[in-house]
């Protein structure tokens, strides 16, 4: 470990004097050319020296800038020249997510309801991302989400949340499980995520029930066995078909997984109005189906 500590500061002190700026990250990028040193990371974070009120009262002609965290009082320091200041604090604070708390997609601000079952996380709400198109046109790469809204109405996305052909909902990747349009740390489900899902509620012939949304609010008579007692909250959003047209809104709820049937087919997951069960199948891509994610593990 000493060795590997030596090595980082000559690696630093050669780096420096070779090209004035230095970039310590893990995707071999430069340094941004306003830095002279430029730390990129998307799982750590940067440590600053840690000491004591005493130890930080040692310190020998400190320079004007000079920052240290005093562990003493738990607060970050700054000497100005003549004395050491404190960093005065905003009243913003980060709190680690916990399933069943409301997570906001930091993209739009929208704020959705999790639910923790077995041990998946998933999010309680039918993902509502994207700019509205028309049922008549096709979702395309093209560096934004897009979505339709049944019968090209906001209003039903904010209810029942957007539908989405399979490629955009993957965002153009084929990789199963992959975070398609879902938030950073979720994920578009895989077949076997709803397995496991639906084996927790007791199988594909019970599962249904426990996951729909109770009561005829948003769900046509009779909605046969719903009871929610999962805390999934199904809702039938209905579906974009492969014409333009929609259809099913109240009746239909289906989603897409992140699993491939095959080139032109993916996995699909099912329940409906009239029905206590979940149903397991596969449909054409171009079909515009509504998404739920799951936390990453």
């Amino acid at each position: 470990m000493k060795c590997f500590s030596i090595f980082i500061a000559l690696f630093l002190l050669i780096g420096s004097e070779i090209f004035a700026q230095v970039s310590i990250n893990k995707d071999n990028s430069l340094p941004d050319n306003s830095a002279m040193l430029d730390v990129k990371s998307t799982n750590t974070g940067l440590l600053i020296p840690r000491m004591t009120q005493n130890q930080i009262a040692l310190i020998t002609s400190p320079a004007n800038g000079l920052q240290v965290y005093c562990t003493t009082d738990k607060k970050l320091y700054l000497f100005t020249g003549t004395l050491w200041k404190e960093v005065a604090y905003g009243s913003g604070i980060i709190v680690p997510f916990t399933c069943g708390n409301p997570f906001t997609d930091t993209r739009d601000s929208k704020i959705y309801n999790t639910v923790l079952i077995g041990t998946q996380c998933w999010f309680a709400q039918n993902l509502n991302i994207g700019a509205k198109i028309p049922a008549s046109t096709n979702q395309t790469n093209n560096s934004i989400i897009e979505k339709y809204c049944y019968n090209d109405d906001e209003n039903n996305c904010n209810v029942y949340g957007g539908l989405y052909q399979w490629d955009e909902a993957m965002q153009y990747s084929t990789t199963e499980g992959a975070k398609g349009i879902c938030p950073t740390g979720w994920h578009l489900f895989t077949d076997a995520e709803w397995t496991t899902l639906t084996n927790f509620l007791g199988g594909l012939g019970d599962a249904g029930g426990k996951m729909k949304e109770a009561g005829t609010a948003h769900w046509l008579s009779p909605n046969t066995g719903a009871t929610n007692s999962s805390g999934f909250t199904a809702l039938p959003g209905g579906y974009r078909d492969l014409t333009g047209y929609f259809s099913k809104l109240t009746k239909d709820a289906d989603f897409w997984s992140s699993s491939n049937y095959d080139a032109s087919s993916a996995w699909t997951q099912g329940v409906y109005y009239c029905f206590g069960y979940t149903n397991h199948g596969n449909a054409s891509k171009a079909f515009g189906f509504s998404s739920r994610c799951v936390k990453d593990n």
